[in-house]
């Protein structure tokens, strides 16, 4: 392929990302904006294929295949409810990626640079080795952690912020040490050292970051992935690569500072320790007993009802619940009452969490209001509806300086007439924090797996 052609290909992909990410930033066009996004990869891929870059196009299309078919079965397979996970497996895999590029690139004996052009390549090669150690450690851990396979509570060391100095300052000796080598042998060392070291503090990072802080981590490792992208592209010379990388990471540091906005913590402050490191103040013997409501009470509430406000959270994609408060949402509008959804920044485990699954379950989107949007009128509002959530409308942290989250913004819905109470236990949230909303005196606890509690209501409603 000709070179203006292939740059030509780059920059329309490039603008096809761009637009992508800007359709995925509302409801309405997210669809649209996917299809961007699908049709801008497929000119970047078949561009690529076609350059003078591509060596072995047999073996290429092979491993095409190969990866191809797996992405194709595990998107097949896969559950909502394992969305979060397979966002960090992915983001696992870029950082893999840039580790072996990084290496593979070093060694290559038809890579030939000289005088400052040999110390900016080894630079590159260096910081996209190095962040790409720490994503895919770090990635693997987060798996593990929204999959269940390691604690959700933080891993906090002895001494582990001198420890991560200690790795910080072996990391830039050892750079110093990278640039100074005098044959690719002596280079490998420091090289392999450093990326073990970046191993380890991936693994450090993340285990010592409580679950709750898990939607931050998430949307961290999003940016990770796309500066270790980047840094590959410079590795390559692919300009392509470095733009897509340099999207992928700012969109991903504004996005780790958004949630960090709505959880009013500091994006330094996750890193350094996660939610859930000390129990909250607020406990069940403390706050009193709590009121159980039954489906046929539900659908009363419900039905004698004007204004009703529904909050989904984790508890709701567990349960497989949203198509079912889709069509109780539906039966309601349609005898007039007015049934809305507040979704918090931070609900489910992932950025956006819900807001896919309401859209998966054919929820009209000019009813999804985000927190800032409908705070004000849960005072006005007759019955509240909270599916599976937990910190994210827990009062303490309004009105207990010394609970973990106190400060952390929340849907203030102990505010309205009455809340009902979806859970199947009286098991804390993420952050590990006793919630006194369960005893509130205009609470009811709807216990039972939200679906087949919901799926009563609708039948009562009918």
């Amino acid at each position: 392929m000709p070179s203006g052609v292939l740059t030509a290909s780059y920059i329309a992909a490039s603008i096809l990302f761009i637009l992508s990410l800007g359709g995925l930033s509302h409801q309405e066009k997210a669809r649209r904006g996917n299809v961007y996004g699908i049709v801008g990869m497929a000119i970047a891929i078949v561009a690529t294929i076609a350059s003078d870059q591509v060596s072995n196009l047999t073996l290429l299309i092979i491993m095409m295949l190969i990866g191809g078919s797996i992405g194709a079965v595990v998107a097949a397979r896969v559950q909502m409810t394992q969305m979060p996970q397979l966002v960090a497996m992915l983001h696992s895999f870029v950082g893999l990626a840039a580790v072996l590029v990084g290496f593979a690139n070093y060694v290559d004996p038809s890579v030939h640079f000289e005088g400052v052009e040999e110390t900016i390549h080894n630079t590159e090669i260096y910081l996209g080795v190095l962040i790409g150690a720490v994503t895919f450690t770090g990635s693997v851990i987060a798996f593990g952690k929204l999959q269940g396979v390691i604690m959700s509570q933080p891993l906090i060391l002895p001494a582990r912020h001198w420890i991560n100095l200690a790795g910080g300052i072996a990391c830039i000796w050892l750079g110093g040490w990278f640039l100074d080598a005098g044959s690719v042998g002596e280079g490998l060392v420091p090289l392999i050292l450093m990326t073990i070291i970046a191993f380890l503090f991936g693994v450090h990072m993340v285990m010592a970051i409580g679950g709750a802080d898990m939607p931050v981590v998430i949307s961290m490792l999003n940016s990770y992935s796309g500066w270790a992208a980047a840094a590959t592209g410079f590795m390559l010379s692919n300009d392509l690569l470095i733009v897509t990388g340099a999207l992928v990471g700012s969109s991903g540091a504004i996005l780790s500072y958004i949630m960090c906005r709505a959880m009013n913590r500091h994006f330094v402050s996750v890193i350094m320790g996660g939610f859930g490191t000390t129990g909250g103040s607020v406990t069940g013997e403390e706050a009193g007993e709590v009121q159980s409501s039954s489906a046929e009470e539900v659908a009363e509430m419900l039905s004698g009802a004007k204004e009703v406000i529904i909050v989904p959270g984790y508890g709701m994609a567990v349960a497989q619940a949203q198509h079912t408060i889709s069509d109780v949402t539906q039966k309601l509008r349609d005898v007039g009452v007015n049934v809305r959804f507040g979704i918090h920044p931070v609900a489910g485990r992932m950025p956006g969490h819900m807001n896919v699954l309401l859209a998966e379950a054919r929820v009209p989107y000019d009813i999804v209001l985000e927190m800032d949007e409908i705070n004000e009128d849960f005072e006005n509002t007759d019955v509240v509806l909270v599916i599976g959530a937990n910190d994210i409308v827990n009062p303490s942290a309004q009105e207990n300086p010394d609970s973990p989250i106190a400060g952390m913004p929340v849907l203030e819905v102990w505010k309205a007439n009455t809340v009902v109470v979806s859970k199947r236990s009286m098991a804390t949230g993420y952050a590990g924090v006793d919630n006194p909303l369960f005893y509130r005196e205009n609470t009811r606890m709807f216990f039972g797996d939200a679906k087949d509690s919901y799926e009563a209501v609708l039948q009562a409603l009918s």
